[in-house]
């Protein structure tokens, strides 16, 4: 498994389809209250995406918008039209949100499939935060693989057939990850010049990443991994802080401690079993370095994590 699919399986980051959106000129959509990273995509018509604090985006057929923090926004037909709130416009509708919606009066001409994103907040290293406040993703630049899903999405969400939500749930993750795809194949610029994502396609820093998430239980060395992925001591250890902005060492504690939170909250696993599986031959070493980065010893957090559920 190379490390963005690690990342994607642990992380918990998935999408729910928020609902199509069909609109007839004028019109405006108010999105407020996201609960978590806000995507668009427009496939049929154009539409502005305004941002307060940021000039306004033209979105045209097949472009693509992610907003990683879910700031309040709207789309509209023309900036400074009157915008409505999706969840007014659904309650109207007495339509659930993840259906069909009808905006404006007449044949519409524009039509969006929006949805959301959440992470997972037991996990620490960072993903939909790396990302730019808009990652705007044109058509020109999506690829057949993106453009593909989204008609498959767009298909699904009109036909309404049985285990339809499953179906458009699982669809909307493919749609994260090709989203992702895209950006890093045309735009990495935009990603922190020193971070595990925009390191994924660096030729020392992005094996040692896929080394790392493949075996976080191996005892890894400088050496050892050095000699995984052909390099010397010396380059990985002037390549990697660079890159990924910290040292192999310190990047592969966080991911343990990240995966022993989960498992700590989602299994019967005792300590011991998720300790050695993860490196640490002394339960004590373990519980040390996990009071650490998370302030409680693996018990207190596993019984708190439980009573929040």
């Amino acid at each position: 498994m190379d490390a963005l699919a690690s990342v994607l399986a642990v992380s918990g980051v998935r999408g729910t389809v928020a609902g199509a959106v069909n609109a007839a000129e004028p019109w405006g959509l108010l999105l407020d209250d996201i609960p978590g990273a806000a995507f668009h995509a427009l496939t049929a018509g154009t539409a502005w995406l305004c941002v307060p604090g940021r000039a306004d985006t033209h979105l045209m057929p097949g472009d693509v918008a992610l907003l990683p923090a879910g700031p309040d926004h709207v789309l509209v037909s023309a900036p400074g039209v009157a915008t409505v709130s999706i969840d007014d416009l659904a309650a109207e509708q007495h339509q659930a949100l993840g259906g069909e919606l009808q905006l404006g009066t007449g044949l519409p001409q524009t039509r969006i499939l929006c949805a959301r994103y959440q992470q997972d907040p037991a996990i620490t290293l960072p993903l939909l935060s790396l990302l730019p406040e808009v990652l705007h993703v044109p058509a020109a630049r999506a690829g057949d693989s993106l453009d593909t899903t989204l008609r498959l999405l767009g298909h699904e969400l009109s036909q309404r057939q049985p285990g339809a939500a499953a179906v458009l749930n699982r669809i909307v993750d493919i749609l994260f990850v090709q989203l992702l795809r895209a950006w890093l194949d045309t735009d990495p610029a935009q990603a922190p010049p020193a971070c595990w994502l925009s390191a994924l396609t660096d030729p020392v820093a992005g094996p040692a990443l896929a080394a790392l998430h493949a075996d976080p239980g191996r005892d890894w060395t400088a050496d050892s991994l050095a000699a995984s992925i052909g390099v010397s001591r010396a380059t990985l250890g002037r390549r990697f802080p660079a890159r990924v902005g910290d040292t192999p060492a310190g990047y592969l504690t966080r991911w343990r401690m990240d995966l022993a939170a989960q498992r700590l909250r989602d299994t019967d696993d005792t300590v011991g079993v998720i300790a050695r599986s993860l490196g640490y031959t002394s339960e004590y070493a373990f519980n040390r370095a996990f009071a650490r980065a998370r302030g409680l010893p693996p018990g207190r957090y596993r019984a708190r994590s439980g009573s929040s559920q």
